[in-house]
């Protein structure tokens, strides 16, 4: 079983602040395309990494073949066809861009979507654009619907302005879409929220099908009462559905691990080998069978607010 999402990685300011330069990233078996994005930088509103740090909101590329795109030649190579990247800001201060990378085949069903609101505009919240795979109806009902502020996956993040994790789409009376959802088979759902332009509320989604899942298990940390440590505040796991148990009596403290460094630095992080670390986010990794994993910090204000964890 394959993922939907089959490549990530991360890009940094250089540090003159003049370009972006390759940081990090998860590929799988796409090492080639790990060589040609390695000698890579980009210049403000160059290429997708370039594009989401001019326009300060996460942007999805349908088509990796289109001109701005400067890898064309070894995404289609590797079989990737859509990228989708988000920018993560304190303030006015680029930190990283985070991108996705998908293919395209016969098989692949789920959906990454990036929702938008201007309250001067409108009311309610509609898609700016999504990558559906072969789930070509839902994409139609995707484009034709419009939510108001807690109703929907992206309604409900709009609503708490926070990362949300949904599970049981095609039954969830919250799920707008549910009855597209299951007759293509999509099941499973992550929100993230955007802060990086004031005023404006927009929602990354992320869903899964069960043949291939966005990821394999998701997870939000989020601070305790006391601000001092990240506590599990909602996951889902293909491969452990008893994952709250795993993390009953978990709280993660600052710079400890890779959650703790991200939610003190900011900074998007990946690893190949999270099952080696030595700590309850390793350990259960290990239980579990999973080794990648990228974690994403959600800044509001300069301040992280919550650490969303994929493991593919």
């Amino acid at each position: 079983m394959k993922t939907f999402i089959q490549s990530t990685e991360i890009w940094t300011p250089s540090r003159d602040r003049s370009v972006l330069e390759y940081h990090d990233g998860l590929y799988g078996e796409h090492k080639t395309f790990r060589l040609a994005s390695e000698k890579m930088c980009f210049g403000y509103d160059q290429g997708l990494p370039g594009k989401a740090w001019a326009q300060r909101r996460p942007i999805v590329l349908t088509d990796l073949q289109q001109s701005y795109f400067l890898r064309r030649d070894a995404a289609r190579e590797a079989g990737l066809t859509c990228g989708a990247a988000i920018p993560v800001f304190a303030g006015d201060f680029l930190l990283a861009v985070l991108v996705f990378y998908c293919g395209d085949d016969e098989l692949r069903v789920g959906a990454i979507e990036l929702w938008h609101n201007d309250p001067a505009q409108a009311p309610d919240m509609g898609l700016v654009d999504g990558y559906f795979g072969i789930a070509e109806s839902f994409e139609w009902v995707s484009h034709h619907t419009r939510l108001m502020k807690g109703f929907g996956l992206p309604g409900l993040v709009w609503q708490s302005g926070m990362p949300e994790v949904m599970a049981d789409l095609g039954h969830s009376n919250r799920f707008v879409r549910r009855d597209d959802a299951r007759r293509v088979g999509i099941n499973k759902g992550l929100g993230l929220p955007s802060f990086a332009i004031p005023g404006q509320h927009y929602v990354m989604g992320f869903l899964s099908a069960l043949g291939t899942p966005i990821a394999r298990r998701f997870e939000v940390w989020t601070p305790n009462q006391a601000g001092d440590a990240l506590i599990l505040r909602d996951g889902q796991c293909d491969r452990n559905p008893a994952l709250r148990e795993d993390y009953r009596f978990v709280a993660l403290e600052h710079g400890a691990g890779l959650l703790g460094r991200v939610w003190d630095s900011g900074l998007p992080a990946v690893s190949e080998h999270i099952a080696d670390e030595g700590s309850p986010i390793g350990e259960s990794a290990r239980r579990s069978g999973l080794d990648s994993m990228v974690a994403i910090p959600i800044l509001e204000a300069g301040h992280c607010k919550a650490v969303v964890t994929m493991y593919f």
